[in-house]
């Protein structure tokens, strides 16, 4: 067998001629595409970091670059960093000393099918650790502009997809007191990005005929915490300033949970609609949390909402015009700003927060979906009941300190069909109201429930105060006019006024006691009124005390505030 065998081969000694040169083909092709490859990636880095400076018209620098030829060309770079076009021109500009972009790696594949005069068609460029970082409009000068010859280069690239994992962009701000604002991308991919074909220079103006790029991107917002899912296009880039590059979107904001701001809570979802630029937005959308509430107090309302707003994309800034909105049954609107300033220096401050200014306008309400919010813990009675409209400003400061104890309300406010929740107080009006008119042996008869009052007046809201300064309240038979603070934690009560009644006074006491005081009747008229009297409210809201000031009544001044 082993004599046949060796027969074989000397008899057809032509096959290992035959074999052993296709193996050092094989290996010659082999060593020619490694030497081509090694020698290839000088090159087509040059051609890379070429287009790219072309497209963006800006100082570009790649660390690394290879390739490998395997079913293909596979390419991998390190390093990639994309200057401000204001660099270019040598110019030294405050707060741009770093890239507009820079990427920690970068790989894509493409077939091995080029033909002269096309582009090199990439399908897919995948992206990882991408930072842009966005100086201010000031910041960018007029680019030089260059227009690329005929000929230039034999190579081209086309890139149909951008696929980018674990991306940051921060928009820079020339404002002062402002901070630049960061957005943390998990992943992002744009598309069409060849779709237009190579792009010329014209009129200083690189992005000239470019078309928009559509894009996916899911971003994780830091306050309040929770991802955003954004659909949209993108483009064309403004090379002479990337602010300006158009942007128009969609998005989807899912269970954010606003306990991130010191003083409220609950889960925020919100769906909209934004176009603009980058520096510049116009959204429109809408916002619901459907428990909503201030921590302290902890009685959750739901919050629905519907806005209109300018957005600054370089820090954040919000200018709401307006919002309409629903606290429980409760409509009102809101417009104002919410920008994004540095904290308080004081100890355990924040590095930054948000300064709320709101005028708001509450119309078709019930004040006891707004005075729920401010219960005390456990408490899910309301001080009172009845329909308000107010008209206010809100202000509320960054900083540590919870929202109900730093924010500030002021303004002017009505409340219809009133009633109290404390029957003691109920109680008080009605007999009250039944003396005013001269009817006091009702108060024992008559239910106090079936009362209803009207209350006016000017409030100032502040450390979990509410001052009312000009309190004016009436009931059938009765004109009550008020100044002094209530308590909103507490419910400590302290006020002082007068009681207008339209009966005299001895029809309002009654009685045998009546007779005997009518002829002090002239002592108590006073301004039109049958009866005037100095009173005064304190306590608590549920243990309040009323009483009559009889140092006010023998001409001594009162000594509140």
């Amino acid at each position: 067998m082993t004599e046949d065998r060796a027969s074989f081969w000397k008899r057809h000694r032509w096959l290992i001629w035959t074999a052993s040169g296709l193996l050092l083909g094989l290996a010659a092709v082999a060593v020619v595409l490694t030497v081509l490859a090694h020698r290839a990636q000088p090159y087509l880095r040059a051609r890379i970091v070429e287009e790219l400076e072309e497209h963006f018209h800006a100082r570009v620098e790649l660390d690394s670059f290879s390739i490998s030829l395997r079913k293909g060309l596979w390419a991998e770079g390190k390093g990639l960093r994309i200057w401000p076009p204001a660099q270019v021109e040598g110019v030294t500009v405050p707060g741009a000393g770093g890239p507009l972009l820079s990427l920690d790696e970068f790989r894509f594949h493409t077939a091995l099918n080029y033909e002269p005069g096309k582009p090199i068609r990439i399908s897919v460029v995948q992206l990882k650790g991408m930072h842009i970082a966005m100086p201010p409009k000031s910041h960018f000068g007029r680019a030089a502009v260059t227009t690329a010859g005929p000929g230039k280069s034999m190579v081209h690239f086309q890139v149909d997809e951008l696929d980018c994992t674990d991306a940051e962009l921060v928009m820079g701000t020339s404002k002062p007191g402002k901070l630049p604002l960061n957005f943390a991308i998990k992943h992002f991919k744009l598309t069409g990005i060849g779709a237009g074909g190579p792009i010329h220079p014209k009129d200083g103006d690189l992005s000239s005929g470019a078309p928009a790029m559509g894009f996916d991107a899911e971003l994780t917002n830091p306050r309040p915490v929770g991802t955003i899912h954004s659909t949209g296009f993108f483009g064309p880039w403004k090379v002479a300033d990337p602010g300006e590059s158009a942007i128009t979107g969609d998005y989807r904001f899912d269970h954010a949970d606003l306990a991130i701001f010191n003083g409220i809570a609950g889960i925020l979802n919100s769906t909209g609609h934004y176009q603009g630029t980058l520096r510049e937005l116009v959204a429109d959308g809408d916002a619901d949390v459907a428990d909503f509430r201030l921590t302290h107090f902890g009685n959750p309302m739901p919050l629905r909402t519907h806005f209109h707003a300018r957005v600054d994309g370089t820090n954040g800034d919000t200018w709401l015009e307006p919002v309409d909105a629903m606290l429980g049954h409760s409509h009102f609107t809101a417009q104002g700003q919410i920008v994004r300033v540095p904290a308080s220096d004081a100890p355990g401050a924040p590095s930054l927060g948000h300064d709320i200014a709101l005028t708001i306008h509450v119309d078709k309400a019930r004040i006891e979906d707004f005075t729920q919010l401010a219960c005390a813990p456990r408490r899910t009675t309301p001080l009172l009941t009845g329909d308000v409209a107010v008209k206010a400003n809100l202000h509320v400061p960054p900083g540590p300190v919870p929202v109900h104890q730093k924010m500030t309300l002021a303004g002017t406010f009505t409340l219809d069909q009133v009633q109290f929740t404390s029957e003691k107080i109920q109680k008080w009006i009605e007999e009250l109201s039944l003396r005013g008119q001269g009817r006091p042996g009702d108060v024992k008869t008559t239910d106090a429930a079936t009362l209803r009052s009207r209350m006016e007046g000017t409030f100032k809201l502040g450390g979990g105060v509410m001052a009312l300064p000009a309190l004016r309240y009436t009931v059938p038979g009765a004109d009550i006019q008020l100044k002094g603070t209530y308590g909103v934690e507490g419910g400590a009560l302290d006020f002082a006024g007068t009681v207008k009644l339209d009966a005299p006074v001895s029809k309002a006491v009654g009685g045998w006691k009546g007779l005997l005081l009518k002829p002090a009747d002239r002592f108590f008229k006073k301004d039109g009124a049958g009866t005037m009297v100095p009173i005064h409210i304190e306590g608590t809201r549920e243990e309040p005390k009323f009483g009559i000031d009889f140092d006010r009544m023998k001409g001594k001044p009162e000594d509140r505030n």
